[in-house]
């Protein structure tokens, strides 16, 4: 077979394209139709309802607005229902933007270390290449989270809100990139070390800077005023976020562990795993216990059925209804449309770069069926102006295929899965699909 594409190849799939009887209907359907919307199957939609046989009373949905901060607003979603009930309150965020900002400058620091360790490597070294492609974004993990919280706590949203550039990252992302490689090619084949550390510095310097302006100055100390459900007015004075944190949130991060579904044979179940080169506050790895499906799903119902909603991440790209706030491989049928084959197991998507974690939100209910998970509820946090007042529901078939990663208290655990928390950490590269950020 020619491996170009010859003037009788192509003859020949124009005349069988012509001969397609369905063809005109086709082009004629999406002339000035959306693909996705020419192929919803109405009848699927029926069972994708917004009721749940366990079903967690949460608080309105919070707004990442035009930021990859979903991993923190999960996560702050996740720790403010606690303080919410403990405080009788009907509203209440955290700062996101708080947490932004310490996670960005805990990543410049990780990234800069890391590009002072691979100093020496080629330019076209593949970690130097992969470090300086991805140098630093808005996304995280829920290890990386909780390492930020643990070291600098966390503060009401009035205690330091939302900037235009803290909901809108893209031009600060940019100029933080830049800065940072320039930094690589500053200190590329510095031999130096105290040039090295002067050249970190100036720049560790230009970012706290950069953030400042564009974020806002951190506070160190502020009132916390809220009223409850009753109308009573509070105020707490003098607090600083680590106080704040010791005295409002009662949840142990330590006893969250993330879990992963990654069904292939380098990564066998039962088994912890890490990331190389991935981070942010230095010296804090990120940690992953790799489990069934099935067995992570049991973990996420019995945290559920206590009350207690799960972050968890997820490929949100794929068939999904932003408008309508659902996601279900079954309500899309791409094949009856084009007659074309789009089918795909879990485990290939993630060798053939088809699918890998990429939003985290929060699941608050499930729908249990004939002893069986059949829907999930999910807050997200894409405001409340979309889906279910920002409320999504989503199929098992699509928590199948596209959930990769929940946090779950380790009570929840197989006593197997228990004892695998304590095998040794199996490194992966820094490119594996298990190290995508949310």
């Amino acid at each position: 077979m020619s491996k170009e594409i010859s003037k009788k190849v192509l003859e020949k799939l124009a005349k069988d394209y012509a001969k397609d009887t369905f063809a005109k209907a086709r082009q004629h359907a999406l002339l000035k139709t959306d693909i996705a919307e020419a192929v919803q199957v109405n009848e699927a939609k029926g069972s994708l309802n917004h009721r749940f046989s366990i079903d967690i009373k949460t608080l309105p949905a919070a707004n990442q607005k035009q930021s990859g901060r979903c991993w923190i607003f999960a996560g702050l979603n996740f720790l403010r229902e606690p303080l919410a009930k403990k405080l009788n309150l009907e509203e209440f965020e955290f700062s996101q933007n708080y947490t932004a900002f310490y996670d960005k400058l805990e990543k410049t620091n990780f990234f800069l270390e890391t590009v002072i360790s691979l100093r020496f490597a080629d330019w076209d070294d593949r970690t130097l290449k992969h470090i300086l492609t991805w140098a630093i974004n808005d996304g995280g993990q829920w290890d990386m989270l909780t390492a930020n919280i643990k070291k600098y706590g966390l503060v009401p949203k009035d205690a330091m809100p939302e900037t235009f550039a803290s909901s809108h990252t893209r031009t600060l992302d940019m100029l933080m990139n830049r800065r940072l490689r320039h930094f690589a090619v500053e200190v590329k084949d510095v031999k130096d070390e105290k040039k090295v550390t002067s050249i970190k510095e100036k720049c560790l310097a230009d970012i706290y800077q950069l953030l400042c302006d564009a974020f806002g100055v951190p506070p160190t100390k502020f009132d916390f005023e809220y009223v409850d459900k009753d109308k009573k007015y509070h105020r707490v004075k003098d607090l600083t976020p680590l106080s704040f944190f010791e005295k409002y949130v009662d949840v142990d991060v330590d006893d969250y562990v993330s879990l992963i579904d990654s069904p292939r044979e380098i990564t066998p179940y039962y088994e912890m795993y890490t990331v190389k080169h991935l981070g942010s506050v230095w010296g804090v790895p990120v940690r992953h216990l790799n489990l069934p499906l099935e067995e992570i799903k049991k973990a996420v119902i019995s945290q559920l059925k206590e009350g207690e909603v799960v972050w968890f991440g997820s490929d949100c790209s794929k068939f999904g209804n932003r408008q309508e706030g659902m996601w279900a491989p079954e309500n899309f049928d791409y094949e009856s449309l084009f007659n074309v084959d789009f089918s795909f197991e879990k485990t290939d998507m993630l060798y053939a770069c088809e699918s890998a974690m990429n939003h985290a939100m929060c699941i608050t209910g499930v729908d249990i069926k004939d002893k069986k998970a059949n829907k999930w509820k999910i807050e997200n946090s894409w405001g409340q102006d979309i889906a279910n007042k920002g409320y999504f529901v989503a199929s098992d078939k699509w928590f199948d295929d596209y959930v990769y990663q929940a946090v779950v208290n380790k009570k929840h655990l197989s006593a197997k899965a228990k004892k695998a928390l304590n095998t040794k950490l199996n490194e992966l590269e820094p490119w594996d699909p298990m190290g995508t950020l949310a």
